[in-house]
């Protein structure tokens, strides 16, 4: 398909977009023509250009080596670094300004290994062409600023459609990551896969196993970053990618018969999904207000019923339960993440508030104890936000009297939270004696004895609240007297 010019506005405002990092292109374009090299803006900026967006990324391509580059860079910049020389990548910063450049490819993955065999290519044309999507195949030679698009991507970025610059079938093959990238820019643009990238999705979802899960995990969290999670979430489920990356999410797809009704536990949770990210603060504000995009609240509003497949019961009656999915779904969820190599703190957090997101359904017209409003507190810990906004999110009811009657007890809840804080310092529980004064109240050594006896004391502060070091003692002291260490 031959280059189409965008019209002469349309590139003046994509140009006007990269205003702030063109006389970085220009200067890096003259070097390498300098050198009797080519260098080309490539891929997401040039992309973004068009769309009106700014791109964090400068992304080059070039016909010089990584030898050649580096040496270009060196001259240009205050540092390089080889972030792939076998894949002919070199970074370079200037200032605040960091770049990418790589030497024209031709690379195709084996079919059989997650490990790309890497060829480097002759031209930009022959470059552009193993790129994932045609919208991200266009490209502006350096320093002239020639546009170029073999692929018709500019057409795909107005119809906001999703087409490969080879066949389908050939470019998932060469990286069948691509296919994850689909549904993230789904996510990410709103954007739809051509008929025939589809096809090829369900055709080849396993193929994904090829992939190594890092990098799968690295296109989920992008996808649920976006503005648009719940199309590309779909997108994974109805091509099959899902059933391999994250097969509790199309397992939440529950058959429901007339004789047992509930609610379609997939949809619920796609819903829960989209109210928790409308209950995100600004990105720019407290941490209290969980700015968004806020990954742990939209995986443990993703994941909080998992759990319910494996433990669905069908009752006399025609009732269904689902009795302990909150602690069966925080195991499956934290398994998951753990197989997809999230980080441990995220694994923690996503497992404790799928865990804790029943809790708050024990509380009724508000009979807790303020003992419960503690501990509701202390054992959501740091959590606490994230619990709010995914308690109130997982309310989906279409009852209205309902719906007000639970964000009423919500509120009244969090009323009394915000009473005990201000009372009591409920975010720095602590018994009203530590460690040392344990020690040398029960005359032990520091040990798992030692342990047991705070945390009783822990129990005392959080049923009774502040009740004085001397009170505190005497408990513990007929805690100790029950002890069958304290007669040893």
């Amino acid at each position: 398909m031959s280059d189409r010019q965008p019209p002469a506005a349309l590139l003046r405002a994509a140009v006007a977009g990269l205003a702030p990092v063109l006389p970085v292109l220009t200067d890096l374009g003259e070097r390498f023509t300098a050198a009797g090299h080519e260098l080309a803006l490539v891929g997401g900026p040039v992309r973004d250009a068009f769309l009106g967006r700014v791109s964090a990324d400068l992304d080059l391509t070039t016909s010089a080596g990584p030898d050649d580059t580096e040496r270009i860079l060196a001259d240009w910049g205050s540092a390089t670094w080889d972030m792939g020389r076998a894949f002919g990548t070199i970074g370079a910063r200037r200032g605040a300004t960091v770049v990418e450049v790589t030497t024209y490819r031709a690379d195709a993955y084996d079919g059989v290994t997650r490990k790309p065999v890497v060829a480097f290519g002759d031209s930009l044309e022959e470059d552009l062409v193993r790129r994932d999507f045609a919208v991200n195949a266009m490209a502006l030679r350096l320093p002239d600023l020639a546009f170029v698009d073999p692929h018709g991507g500019l057409g795909d970025l107005e119809a906001r459609v999703l087409r490969t610059p080879s066949a389908p079938e050939v470019s998932f093959g060469d990286d069948p990551l691509r296919m994850m990238r689909a549904a993230r820019f789904v996510a990410q643009l709103g954007f739809v896969p051509a008929p025939d990238v589809l096809d090829a999705m369900r055709e080849m979802a396993g193929d994904i196993e090829r992939v190594s899960a890092e990098r799968v995990r690295d296109e989920l969290v992008k996808l649920l970053c976006g503005a648009h999670p719940r199309a590309g979430l779909e997108l994974l489920v109805g091509s099959g990618l899902a059933a391999v990356v994250l097969p509790e999410l199309p397992a939440l797809q529950l058959e429901v018969d007339e004789h047992h009704r509930h609610k379609d536990v997939y949809v619920h949770s796609m819903i829960v999904l989209e109210q928790a990210i409308d209950l995100e603060g600004p990105a720019d504000g407290p941490p209290e207000s969980v700015p968004g995009p806020d990954l742990v609240l939209r995986l443990a509003a993703l994941l909080h019923d998992v759990g319910k497949p494996p433990t669905r019961r069908f009752e006399d009656g025609g009732g269904v339960s689902f009795h302990h999915h909150e602690v069966v779904g925080a195991k499956m969820a934290a398994r998951r993440l753990k197989a997809l190599r999230f980080d441990k703190e995220t694994v923690k957090a996503v497992a404790r508030l799928v865990e804790l997101h029943l809790r708050f359904h024990g509380y009724g017209e508000g009979q807790w104890s303020d003992s419960a409003v503690r501990r509701y507190v202390t054992d959501a810990g740091d959590l606490l936000p994230r619990l709010h906004r995914l308690t109130r999110a997982d309310c989906t009811t279409r009852n209205v009297k309902k719906a007000r009657r639970l964000s009423a007890a919500y509120d009244d809840l969090e009323v009394r939270i915000e009473r005990l804080t201000a009372e009591e310092e409920l975010k720095a529980v602590r018994p009203e004696l530590d460690g040392n004064q344990i020690a040398e109240a029960l005359g032990i050594r520091p040990g798992p004895v030692l342990g047991r006896a705070y945390k009783h004391l822990l129990a005392v502060r959080l049923d009774e609240g502040p009740i004085g070091p001397d009170a505190a003692r005497e408990r513990l002291l007929a805690w100790w007297a029950e002890q069958p260490e304290s007669r040893a």
